[in-house]
């Protein structure tokens, strides 16, 4: 076999192609190199079940699922060198893609399957892994069709933040060089600073300057609150996103602090008694309080409306994807397209969609309630499993941030104000609603984080097909291991809240304790707050009309801002260096664009790894945040200056590396 020589990316990589402009990937189509082999199926299962297992243990604690792909995109690099036959850049984009699903899944099933626990239901260990095994399935079902509309159609158009990262380090560290120390450089940085911050309470995380006495009075007298979460990885994130997404995604926390919340603030605090959704009244409440209350379910509205047009703009490419399957299935012809190119057949699609139903509504069935609400229960799954996988693409692809818990917050208020139209109520109603939450949830994660394999296989030069296929072995492992995972875990923990006499400790299980309260809720006759979502949809339409993307701006409403204001910051850096690149020209500005990609890249990698390391920490019964507690961290305003000085020098560290000449020896 021919050695395939290792490339850099292609200029055109990342921006929109002119005219009769077409990309060539790092692996050409026509090239042969290994790719679908033992050593990557072995080592990329393998890996799935290790990260899914700490993943979601980490994950039911402190309520924050680990970046799997990243990782593992790392691993792969190292474990490349380890053999005799040093394995391919295409056999690690197969690694990375297996063990990535891990993400996914475990998203998917810790945000919903310990609400049945809560809630006292105690599902079999075979319907836990059903649920995460169906709706991983039709995630990955779902996408293949969109694939070339998110991947092809808009490339350059979209900046895949993730997809970015893995794309850097498998080809950065397979070329070495000074490159790949750059790389690495960046990624020890990030994964020490974010390791001990998010672990340890050595500076504080989160900025809001609330002992400046002029913030302190935003805050009291009209609950405006800053806050910012000052990490390397969110800056990377903003510098491969770009200025103007970031902007946008910003501008989006910005309506939701400094407008909405302060707004229902100064109305409602004249209000007597609580105003529903909330439960105290609203001059009770902080900032934080008025916007999960309220504020969040208009974000969610906002995402649900922007994901309409979303679909709405991907119909013609779905359209033509099902008008070549009709054509092979009338004529009995195989659609013969380059290898970069060829997806699974779409017979094989619709026979796999088929199936899934079959199973999803034996599955119902099973749960003793009417053929009539089985037949509901279908509808609603395939109709938001497929909706939100065109949701979930959109926000990973321009913000690498999924809105798992919105999307997954409006299935189940649809769901149960469905359902309770058709006599569904009680225990059954609630186990009914969670396990299609749970099969929705599970969808639209693994579609988000197999976009991201997609996008970074099509940049290196993998085959759709052989990604999309070992897609459906890593949701495999993944579902079984985190399934039997979080039965065992019932056993010795419980979820949610303490239970008088349950001496057992307690799991947190934050996102999965919203679910409960809510399927709680409503199968108990509560109201929906139509209104909050409606004014959510009005918001994404005017942007629509503007000709704005709706769906980043209405991400940026329903994340908290703590986590869009340092990605504006990683977006100006962009942009200032982009223009330096600009005016440098040639090589030299060829290099500083290189080396600012790298960099950021890095920054995601190593938080990312930090992120694993504080999960790994917290698996030992004697961790406690305060192992290591410097003196000045509960002094406020010590500790914020010093984060906040620290996250300065990030940015410096982004703005000289990237300028940085490279020695002549």
């Amino acid at each position: 076999m021919n050695e395939i020589e290792t490339k850099s990316l292609p200029e055109n990589a990342a921006r929109p192609l002119q005219p009769g402009e077409t990309y060539s990937p790092v692996i050409a189509a026509e090239a042969r190199s290994p790719e679908l082999t033992a050593r990557s199926i072995f080592w990329g299962v393998l890996l799935c079940v290790i990260f899914t297992i700490a993943s979601a243990y980490s994950g039911l604690k402190v309520g924050q699922v680990m970046e799997a792909a990243i990782p593992i995109s790392i691993l792969a690099i190292g474990l490349a060198r380890t053999f005799r036959r040093r394995s391919s850049l295409l056999e690690n984009v197969i690694i990375t893609g297996i063990g990535g699903a891990a993400g996914g899944i475990v998203a998917g099933a810790i945000f919903t399957l310990p609400a049945l626990y809560i809630l006292k239901l105690d599902p079999h260990p075979v319907q836990t892994i059903f649920i995460c095994l169906a709706g991983g399935c039709l995630g990955v079902l779902f996408l293949i069709p969109l694939r070339r509309y998110f991947v092809r159609e808009m490339h350059g158009q979209l900046p895949y933040p993730e997809a970015t990262a893995i794309t850097e380090v498998l080809i950065t560290g397979e070329k070495g060089g000074s490159q790949a120390k750059l790389l690495l450089q960046a990624t020890g940085i990030a994964a020490v600073y974010d390791f001990f911050v998010t672990t340890f309470q050595v500076w504080k995380e989160y900025v809001d300057f609330q002992f400046v006495p002029v913030m302190h009075t935003l805050a009291d007298k009209a609950r405006m609150v800053f806050r910012f979460d000052a990490i390397g990885f969110i800056l990377g994130l903003g510098y491969v996103m770009g200025l103007r997404s970031s902007m946008i995604l910003c501008a989006g926390g910005i309506l939701s602090n400094f407008v909405l919340v302060p707004v229902i603030w100064f109305i409602g605090s004249h209000v007597l008694g609580a105003v529903y959704p909330g439960v105290k009244p609203i001059a009770e409440m902080s900032a934080v309080d008025i916007y999960r209350n309220y504020v969040r379910f208009i974000g969610v509205g906002a995402i649900a409306t922007a994901g309409i047009f979303g679909i709405i703009r991907s119909l013609r490419v779905v359209a033509g994807s099902f008008g070549i399957a009709l054509r092979t299935f009338r004529q009995g012809e195989v659609a013969q397209s380059e290898r970069t190119d060829r997806d699974v057949p779409m017979i094989t699609i619709l026979l796999g969609v088929i199936v899934g139903a079959i199973a999803v509504a034996a599955f119902l069935g099973n749960l003793r309630v009417s053929w009539t609400a089985v037949t509901v229960g279908l509808v609603l799954t395939l109709l938001f499993s497929f909706f939100f996988t065109s949701v979930a693409a959109n926000a990973i692809a321009t913000t690498a941030r999924n809105p798992v818990s919105g999307m997954t917050m409006l299935t189940i208020i649809i769901s149960s104000a469905v359902l309770l139209r058709f006599g569904l109520s009680g225990t059954t109603g609630m186990f009914f609603v969670m396990a299609i939450a749970g099969m929705v949830c599970t969808a639209l994660s693994v579609s988000g984080q197999a976009i991201t394999d997609l996008k970074a296989g099509y940049w290196l030069g993998s085959t759709p097909a052989a990604q999309e296929k070992v897609k459906f072995l890593g949701v495999t492992a993944s579902a079984i291991a985190v399934g039997l995972t979080i039965v065992m875990l019932a056993h010795t923990f419980q979820f949610g809240e303490a239970v008088a006499g349950d001496l057992r400790p307690v799991l947190a299980s934050p996102q999965a304790s919203i679910m409960k309260a809510l399927v709680e809720g409503f199968m108990s006759h509560q109201p929906v707050a139509y209104v909050l979502f409606g004014v959510g949809a009005m918001i994404a339409l005017i942007l629509e009309m503007l000709g704005q993307p709706s769906l980043i701006f209405a991400l940026g409403m329903y994340l908290p801002l703590e986590l869009n204001s340092p990605a504006l910051v990683g977006g100006f850096l962009s942009h200032f260096l982009n223009k330096r690149s600009e005016k440098a020209a040639g090589n030299a500005g060829k290099r500083i664009r290189e080396r600012g990609v790298i960099i950021a890249s890095g920054l995601m990698a190593g938080g990312a790894l930090g992120g694993v390391f504080g999960a790994a920490m917290r698996l030992f019964p004697g961790f406690r945040e305060d192992l290591i507690k410097t003196p000045f961290y509960s002094l406020d305003p010590l500790s914020q200056s010093v984060s906040a000085l620290l996250f300065v020098g990030l940015c410096g560290y982004v703005w000289f590396g990237s300028l940085q000449k490279e020695k002549v020896s």
